[in-house]
C-alpha cells in the first residue's frame, strides 16, 4: 500500500514540475507593417505649433524592441495649401514640426513617403468644450466604496460633438480611455466619469478631454474594445487588425496601421482629496 502511494506521489510531483517548463511556440511572422502615430493635439491656451508624428513597424510576438522608421518624408497640408513639414530627430523615428498652425474645423491632409510607398489621410481639427469643474465622490461604484471623479463641461448646442476622455493615473501607472457623444445631452452640462478602486488621498490624476470626429470615435471604440481598458494601453499591438483612415496610395493592400487625428484638448491636473 505504501509503495502504491509513493508511486502516485512521484507521478504527481513529475506532472507539476513539467507544468513549469516554458513552451515557446514557433509563430509565423507576417511581413512588418508601418505603424503611424499621428495625433495632432492642440491644448487650449497654447499656440499648438509644436507637433510630433512617430513611425515604427510591427514586429514578431516575442520581440521587446519596437523598430523605428527613419528617412521618411512627412508633411501636412491645410485647405489653403499651406504645408507644414515634419523633420526627423536623427535616427529616432520621431518627426517634429515647430510651426504648425491649428485652426478649429479646418481640414488637413497628411502625406507620408517611406520606402517607396506613399500614405495619405484627411481629417478635420475638432473643438472641445472647456472643462468647468471636477467633483470627487468617495462613495461611488456599485458598493459605494469606490472613489469616483466627474469632470464637467457644457456641451455646445445645435451641433453633433464626439469626445474622448483620458484619465491618467500615477498610482497605479495607467491611462483609462473613454469615448462619448452628445446624443442625449446636446446643449447641456455633462461630465466624463472615471472610477478607480486603488486611488488614495494624495494620488495625482491627469484628465484630458479631446474633441474628435465621428469616424475617429468609431475607430477608438473598436480599438479599446479589442485591447481592453484594464492595462491602460489601447495603442499597443491589438490581437486583431484595426484599419484607420490612412491609405497607401502606392499599394492599397499594403496598408499602414494607425489613425491621423486632430483634436483641440483641455487638460486638468487633480489630486485626490
Amino acid at each position: 500500500m505504501k509503495k502504491t502511494q509513493l508511486f502516485f506521489v512521484i507521478i504527481i510531483a513529475f506532472f507539476f514540475n513539467s507544468c513549469e517548463d516554458v513552451v515557446k511556440v514557433d509563430l509565423k511572422n507576417a511581413p512588418p507593417k508601418l505603424v503611424i502615430e499621428a495625433s495632432i493635439n492642440w491644448q487650449k491656451g497654447t499656440l499648438g505649433n509644436e507637433q510630433k508624428i512617430k513611425l515604427t513597424t510591427t514586429t514578431d510576438y516575442y520581440s521587446n524592441v519596437i523598430p523605428k522608421v527613419s528617412g521618411a518624408t512627412i508633411f501636412v497640408k491645410n485647405s489653403s495649401k499651406v504645408i507644414f513639414y515634419f523633420i526627423e530627430k536623427p535616427n529616432t523615428g520621431e518627426y517634429v514640426c515647430t510651426n504648425f498652425i491649428p485652426i478649429l474645423n479646418e481640414t488637413y491632409t497628411l502625406t507620408i513617403i517611406s520606402k517607396g510607398q506613399t500614405y495619405t489621410a484627411t481629417e478635420t481639427l475638432k473643438p472641445v468644450a472647456p472643462i468647468t469643474k471636477i467633483v470627487q465622490n468617495n462613495q461611488g461604484g456599485f458598493l459605494g466604496k469606490t472613489i469616483e471623479i466627474k469632470t464637467y463641461f457644457n456641451d455646445p448646442a445645435s451641433e453633433e460633438n464626439y469626445y474622448m476622455y483620458v484619465y491618467g493615473y500615477q498610482n497605479p501607472l495607467l491611462d483609462n480611455y473613454y469615448i462619448g457623444e452628445d446624443t442625449y445631452f446636446q446643449g447641456n452640462e455633462f461630465f466624463s466619469l472615471s472610477q478607480n478602486n486603488d486611488l488614495k488621498i494624495g494620488d495625482a490624476i491627469k484628465i484630458t478631454h479631446f474633441g474628435i470626429s465621428k469616424t475617429y470615435s468609431n475607430y477608438m471604440k473598436v480599438l479599446i474594445s479589442i485591447a481592453g481598458n484594464n492595462n491602460g494601453a489601447p495603442f499597443q499591438s491589438p490581437s486583431a487588425t484595426v484599419r484607420g483612415n490612412i491609405v497607401n496610395t502606392t499599394d492599397f493592400n499594403n496598408y499602414a496601421l494607425g489613425y491621423f487625428s486632430l483634436s483641440e484638448i483641455d487638460i486638468r491636473n487633480y489630486v485626490i482629496q
